[in-house]
């Protein structure tokens, strides 16, 4: 869960930064969680995982830099197959 401030609201997001004992700035680059679907290469299905009430998709294309104090409590993590097919999104998005 991340804590969006006063304009946004509590929302799950996927960390999709690496892990990073010493990092140079406490950020983590996160992905939001929607359940609007729009047909793109920079949406995944993730189905309903148990820590979800819906079915959901992780945008890629809605990537923030999140500071560390921002983040609000691990809600739950997602199988390896669906980091997978994130970390293709991811691929498709920056064109790498």
């Amino acid at each position: 869960m991340v804590d969006l401030g006063i304009a946004g609201k509590v929302r799950p997001m996927v960390v999709v930064s690496r892990e990073d004992s010493d990092p140079p700035r406490a950020l983590a680059l996160c992905a939001p969680l929607t359940t609007a679907y729009r047909g793109s290469e920079y949406e995944v299905e993730i189905g309903k995982p148990r820590f979800l009430h819906r079915q959901s998709y992780v945008n890629v294309q809605g990537l923030q830099a999140i500071q560390y104090h921002e983040l609000d409590g691990l809600i739950g993590r997602l199988h390896d197959d669906a980091m997978e097919r994130v970390r293709i999104a991811l691929k498709y998005a920056f064109d790498l």
